[in-house]
Order: structure tokens, then C-alpha cells, then sequence
């Protein structure tokens, strides 16, 4: 994968986080870091159940969300994109 700038790195890391909180039950902050399956898993729970799990998976996106905005960036590129962890 090509080196992210520090720029493309926060701008990466801002838009997870703020993405995880407000609208972390379709898996839309997984989708912008490139964790494909965990974000259509998340996204077919929600759609599938008529959002009665997009309770459970809104609050996995606000932790998620919340997680990603208080990495520093170095620790957000080692596990998020360099590590590719898909789960909190």
C-alpha cells in the first residue's frame, strides 16, 4: 500500500472517527479505511433487521469512532492501516 502524508492520515482518521459516530450503524467509517466485510456485514445486520441491530451497530461505530479520534496518528496507522484491523 502507498505511504499515506501526515495530511491524508489525519484527513483518513478525522473522517473515520466523525463518520463512526454519526453513522456507524450502515459501516460507513469501515468502508473509508477499506475494511470492505466488516462494513457490508455491518451494513446487511441493519438493513436486514429493519435497524432493529442498528442499535448494537450504532454503538459499535460511536466506540469505534470515538477509538479512531483518540489515536494519536502514528498509533491510528500502525493498527488501522498498516495493521488492517477491522474490529475495534
Amino acid at each position: 500500500m502507498a505511504s499515506l502524508s501526515d495530511t491524508e492520515l489525519s484527513n483518513k482518521k478525522l473522517a473515520a472517527g466523525l463518520l463512526g459516530i454519526f453513522l456507524g450503524a450502515f459501516g460507513i467509517h469501515k468502508f473509508v479505511l477499506g475494511f470492505n466485510t466488516p462494513a457490508i456485514i455491518m451494513l446487511v445486520l441493519t438493513i436486514a433487521t429493519c435497524g432493529f441491530a442498528g442499535f448494537v451497530m450504532g454503538i459499535i461505530g460511536l466506540i469505534e469512532g470515538i477509538i479512531y479520534l483518540t489515536k494519536t496518528p502514528e498509533e491510528f496507522k500502525e493498527i488501522y492501516i498498516d495493521g488492517q484491523r477491522g474490529w475495534f
